[in-house]
């Protein structure tokens, strides 16, 4: 049954799409920069494994990272069954699970979610996706939608794919899950960032990771190796002690973390050598 949704409803069931997706997650939106909200609801899937997500962003074809922020995308980058997919014609918003979708006029986008006056048509069944690519039960409404957007994923242009792998059982059956693989990843070679988001690659001021103490590209916005990331992600603590000084590399005792990644005595120091 289809019904109309606005305001704080709207941003309400978006959280209960993604906080109750048991096997598929699709994310469509042309512009992703995710609200700390969303955040915290996606960081409850993100040890399993069996969830299939699928994200769909686009617009800004000669300068992608307008539509997507690199945080977001190394955030999404540590989930363990996920598609990042780029469609550049793409303004539809389409969010859904395997019991409920939300076809909407809001980006993914916390301006949007806080700022602008917003709404979506809510549809709720038994079973809104059977495997993925099965048959889909309930009105025209949802089949409609449903189908439509599957075309939408199958024509987009896939940037990024992690898969997990298995332990092969009896009969050759899967069995134990032993970790994730990933398959695609265009993000690294082709995609750039500018204004609030540094391009670690392009970058020469020397910095070290919080975590490791190896040796990075000054950035006090993301102050770890790509490893380190993934590990830090799955804590859920921004104020998580951290090991070494970002700015000068000396063991920082536990007074370093994700909000101050510098030492209190190196602050200004650092302020002053890089400008920022």
């Amino acid at each position: 049954m289809a019904r109309f949704i606005e305001g704080n409803e709207l941003n309400s069931e978006l959280e209960k799409i993604i906080e109750r997706a048991e096997k598929e997650l699709i994310i469509i939106s042309p512009f992703i920069k995710l609200h700390e909200r969303i955040k915290d609801k996606l960081r409850l899937k993100i040890d399993n494994e069996s969830i299939e997500i699928i994200v769909v962003f686009g617009k800004n074809h000669d300068d992608k990272n307008k539509s997507f922020s690199l945080e977001d995308i190394n955030f999404l980058k540590t989930f363990p069954n996920i598609e990042i997919r780029y469609e550049k014609r793409l303004h539809a918003k389409y969010y859904a699970n395997e019991n409920s979708a939300i076809l909407t006029s809001m980006n993914l986008y916390d301006f949007s979610m806080n700022n602008n006056i917003e709404f979506g048509i809510l549809t709720k069944k038994d079973s809104l996706i059977e495997n993925f690519v099965g048959k889909v039960a309930g009105d025209s409404l949802d089949e409609s939608a449903f189908n439509h957007f599957i075309g939408v994923i199958d024509n987009s242009e896939l940037y990024f794919k992690r898969e997990p792998k298995y332990k092969s059982g009896w009969l050759g059956l899967r069995s134990d899950y032993t970790g994730s693989e990933t398959i695609t990843n265009k993000f690294d070679s082709s995609f750039k960032q500018n204004g609030d988001f540094v391009d670690l690659r392009k970058s020469t001021i020397p910095g070290y990771c919080i975590r490791s103490g190896q040796k990075i590209k000054f950035n006090p916005k993301r102050p770890f190796t790509s490893e380190s990331f993934a590990e830090w992600v799955k804590l859920k603590k921004q104020d998580h002690p951290e090991t070494y000084c970002h700015f000068s590399g000396e063991p920082s005792n536990g007074e370093t973390n994700y909000l101050r990644p510098v030492l209190k005595k190196n602050w200004i120091k650092a302020k002053e050598q890089h400008k920022f």
